[in-house]
């Protein structure tokens, strides 16, 4: 439960915690945002979060709201004041409120910056991974820039509605070549028959996830082979294993796609390896 959120240099109860109305983060989605995990009261692979954030900000020409220093320093607060160990930190800054207008506005809008962290129910991420999850294969009918992690959503929440209706977790869009790009949350994995680890080169088409990042790290520590590349449906359900990666859930065995079952239809060997070696090898830092 999330009891303290920060807003615009004030730490605010829940429910007291409110943007202006004309933030255009609300009325355009003109805004990015990051996940950190939290392990032990400590942040995993924040530097690399925060790299993400910055090159996002720059690429949407939206001031910073702040250093990076002074942002790690709320981000500490955030977690402490919610007396999270084990859970998520969410940050998202917005272009800022004025008037509604298409246009963008001058230097003098301030960025609006919120930062809450929760702590979700203990081992939900383990109880699934035991088991591995199914997902939903779509169209990809999102804009263009996927690169960046921007809150404009709405597609990957009614694809994941759409999924969970049909009895799968995760959506894996598809691009118009029939190559899949990534999934609503997370970056998509297959292991073909010789066990070499596929996913898909990062492009304006996916988001450069920070664990698919931490994962490749484990896979060279492991001496696994990974290939960056499109695959398509029809590989990805003859492969050996499949799975995917985000800030969530670490590394989740798939087991299903499109009703189908992928190799065994349980978690394979190499997906539960590089879970449990991920935190070994992710950076780990104090906040």
């Amino acid at each position: 439960m999330t009891r303290i959120v920060y807003v615009n240099g004030a730490y605010k109860r829940y429910a007291e915690a409110a943007i202006h109305a004309e933030d255009r983060g609300f009325q355009f989605a003109d805004a990015v945002y990051e996940v950190i995990e939290v392990l032990g009261g400590r942040l995993v692979d924040a530097t690399r979060h925060m790299a993400r954030l910055d090159r996002s900000l720059r690429e949407l020409k939206i001031a910073a709201p702040m250093s990076q220093q002074a942002l790690l320093q709320v981000i500490g607060e955030a977690v402490r004041r919610n007396r999270v160990s084990d859970g998520i930190v969410y940050m998202q800054v917005t272009r800022g409120a004025g008037p509604r207008d298409f246009s963008l506005p001058g230097a003098d809008i301030l960025p609006t910056l919120v930062v809450l962290a929760r702590a979700p129910r203990r081992g939900w991420a383990d109880e699934l991974a035991k088991t591995g999850i199914a997902v939903k294969t779509m169209p990809d009918n999102r804009w263009g820039r996927c690169d960046i992690k921007t809150v404009m959503l709405l597609p990957a929440v009614l694809a994941k509605d759409a999924a969970r209706r049909d009895g799968a977790r995760e959506v894996w869009f598809v691009d118009s070549q029939g190559a899949i790009t990534e999934g609503a949350s997370s970056n998509a994995w297959i292991v073909t028959a010789e066990g070499v680890l596929v996913t898909r080169k990062l492009d304006s088409n996916i988001l450069p996830g920070i664990t698919r990042a931490g994962v490749a790290d484990v896979a060279a520590s492991e001496r696994l082979k990974v290939e960056e590349r499109p695959f398509s449906v029809k590989e990805a359900l003859q492969a050996r294993e499949a799975f995917l990666t985000s800030a969530t859930n670490t590394v989740m065995p798939v087991v299903a796609i499109d009703g189908q079952q992928i190799g065994e239809g349980r978690p394979g060997p190499i997906a539960q390896r590089l879970r449990s070696r991920f935190h070994q090898v992710a950076e780990i830092s104090a906040v």
